[in-house]
């Protein structure tokens, strides 16, 4: 009867192992990419997009882990399991829908250029890029419209954000195209890019290139998940915890870009 009971004991430990287990959940990002999503002197994964992951989890009552990715294996990582959801500024595309299920879109985007301060650039047609040297980060839309809209342009593309950001610094681009969240932060609050360059042209809003806005991708069969992201996005506008991380960030409110 002992022996009995202490195997019951066992398996009902373990069982409750299993499903505390069951709901800690993993959310990739790249911490690469401020201030959406960095990593900081300690490592410490931070930015809007793992306050609002993290606010979200809290919502849906459940743990989750913040893990970073490079950006050209985040899709792969997801598919693969080693997270559960990618939230890292992600644009929703019709392109990446083949590969992931996107939530509804957690803030709206814009892309735009940026070029030295009084380079003159006026002309955005191919025949004005050709043969300038255009700068965007690898495996994303900006990467794509460089490529679609420039092809006669010395297209040079990037790891990360920041390796963009500093051969701009250092003049060995003529034009870069990015993020405009991203870009207008680094213009005008990062010393390199106060010093260096402005933001330039009209904002690029072609669906074709930035989607739907920003959501948060899942595997395509992990539909309950998706569902609960929803809930719990709705959830946090409701209450002001969206708004307050926000505000943390952004002097406007880049869920509606008022």
């Amino acid at each position: 009867m002992k022996r009995m009971l202490l195997a019951l004991a066992l398996a009902g430990s373990t069982l409750l192992a299993a499903n505390a287990s069951a709901e800690t959940l993993k959310i990739g990002t790249e911490g690469a990419y401020p201030p959406f999503n960095y990593q900081d002197s300690a490592g410490k994964l931070g930015g809007f997009d793992v306050e609002i992951g993290l606010a979200l989890c809290e919502k849906m009552k459940v743990e989750c882990e913040v893990v970073a990715q490079d950006w050209d294996g985040i899709i792969p990582g997801l598919i693969a399991k080693k997270y559960d959801m990618i939230i890292a500024s992600m644009f929703i595309t019709e392109e990446r829908k083949k590969q992931v299920a996107f939530t509804d879109p957690y803030y709206l985007a814009a892309m735009t250029h940026a070029a030295a301060k009084n380079s003159g650039i006026t002309d955005f047609t191919n025949e004005g890029m050709k043969g300038k040297a255009i700068g965007a980060q690898s495996g994303t839309t900006q990467a794509d419209y460089v490529a679609a809209v420039y092809p006669d342009a010395d297209i040079k593309l990037y790891p990360t954000q920041d390796e963009v950001n500093l051969d701009m610094a250092n003049g060995r681009l003529d034009l870069q195209v990015g993020d405009m969240i991203p870009l207008l932060d680094w213009v005008t609050k990062n010393d390199d890019g106060k010093a260096c360059c402005e933001l330039i042209g009209q904002p690029i809003t072609d669906p074709k290139f930035v989607g739907e806005g920003v959501g948060i991708a899942v595997r395509q069969d992990d539909n309950d998940l998706r569902e609960k992201l929803n809930a719990a996005l709705k959830a946090i506008r409701e209450d002001g915890t969206y708004q307050k991380i926000n505000d943390k960030y952004f002097s406007i409110d880049i869920y509606t870009m008022k």
